[in-house]
């Protein structure tokens, strides 16, 4: 890499840091719990229309939290009914056309989990509002080209596309849609989006997880990306099968780095690419200043904003550490059923007298 890329690449890592990542969180927002789990943030524009829906969403302070929680009924008790219940109130706020990103509107599904347990599903489109976690795949379509070197095929997306429309993004990316595997989501997205044979597909190697958190005016996005590499042959040409994608382009590596950081590449793709990048001895700590940072932000650990109820159980046990006799491991001991109903659905229970 020549001088002039590394400072190309410096200033772009600016813009990278302030941006594109935030990292965590910030402003007013409450945990969102299922359940009694947390399984999203809510930003106060969303926290207000919720407010219409007393017999949906129970809205409440907590003195562990400076802004409360808003939980979803937990007399709903099972899968389908919470899914019923809170989809009818998506389709209401769709209809009154509040949140933009409700226009994006796909009739897919993702599902809201609490570590492995599947506790509901929600419409693609209304995650943002909730800050839920979303999974996706993406697949960097590569060639080591003669004259080139490190290539790196990228897809416009179709003007049509609900979301990004008209962006560049990866080769091949799809959201992890309820009822598919990771695997099965790559296999289909590169068939689907870039004609990709089985004997190429079969090729495909696992490469870990970016995990990331950007914030816009479409909401909170606490992304987790699984990424897959391929190598492709110097003369395969990807081409379109479903409609979403208008063109693709084969880029050497350093005009893949200046589009990404344009406002014409899909903002939440763009830490894929950053992270091909560097797995692939493109962006070094000799080359970047900012390197160790960067890799932060492409692996931030989200499940650290998902610990309400976790937090309160440690606050919880602090508070009532010197009042309490020492617990009983006989989980049918009077202190720890005690213990047990202070913590029911994740907030402060006051016993019965």
């Amino acid at each position: 890499m020549s001088s002039t890329d590394v400072s190309r690449l410096l200033g772009l890592a600016q813009k990278f840091n302030n941006f594109y990542l935030t990292g965590v969180p910030k402003g007013d927002i409450r945990p969102f719990l299922v359940g009694g789990q947390q399984v999203g943030l809510i930003k106060s524009d969303v926290y207000k229309q919720l407010l219409k829906y007393p017999e949906v969403f129970c809205i409440r302070d907590c003195e562990y939290t400076k802004q409360g929680l808003v939980e979803l009924n937990p007399a709903f008790r099972d899968y389908n009914e919470r899914t019923a219940r809170l989809e009818k109130v998506l389709r209401d706020l769709r209809s009154e056309g509040l949140f933009s990103a409700l226009q994006g509107w796909r009739e897919e599904c993702f599902e809201v989990k609490s570590e492995h347990r599947a506790l509901l599903k929600m419409e693609r489109a209304a995650t943002p509002l909730f800050g839920v976690r979303k999974y996706g795949v993406d697949i960097n379509g590569y060639v080591k080209h003669p004259q080139h070197g490190l290539c790196i095929w990228l897809q416009q997306r179709s003007n049509t596309k609900e979301t990004w429309p008209g962006k560049w993004d990866n080769m091949v990316g799809g959201g992890l849609s309820v009822g598919y595997g990771i695997m099965e989501t790559a296999i289909k997205e590169a068939a689907e989006e870039a004609s990709i044979p089985s004997d190429l597909v079969k090729n495909l190697v696992s490469a870990g997880c970016v995990s990331f958190f950007f914030e816009s005016d479409q909401g909170l996005f606490p992304n987790t990306e699984y990424v897959f590499d391929l190598e492709l042959p110097v003369d395969f040409v990807p081409h379109n099968a479903d409609g979403e994608v208008q063109a693709f382009e084969l880029l050497p590596a350093n005009e893949c780095v200046e589009r990404v950081f344009t406002p014409d590449f899909k903002t939440t793709s763009a830490p894929v690419v950053i992270d091909f990048l560097i797995r692939h001895g493109y962006i070094t700590a000799e080359n970047e200043l900012n390197f160790t940072q960067i890799v932060e932000l492409l692996h931030v650990p989200l499940q650290s904003l998902y610990t309400y109820k976790t937090r309160l159980e440690q606050k919880l046990q602090q508070q009532h550490a010197s009042s309490l006799p020492p617990i009983n491991k006989d989980d049918n001991s009077p202190t720890s059923s005690s213990t047990k109903r202070l913590l029911e659905n994740g907030h402060n229970k006051k016993e019965s007298a």
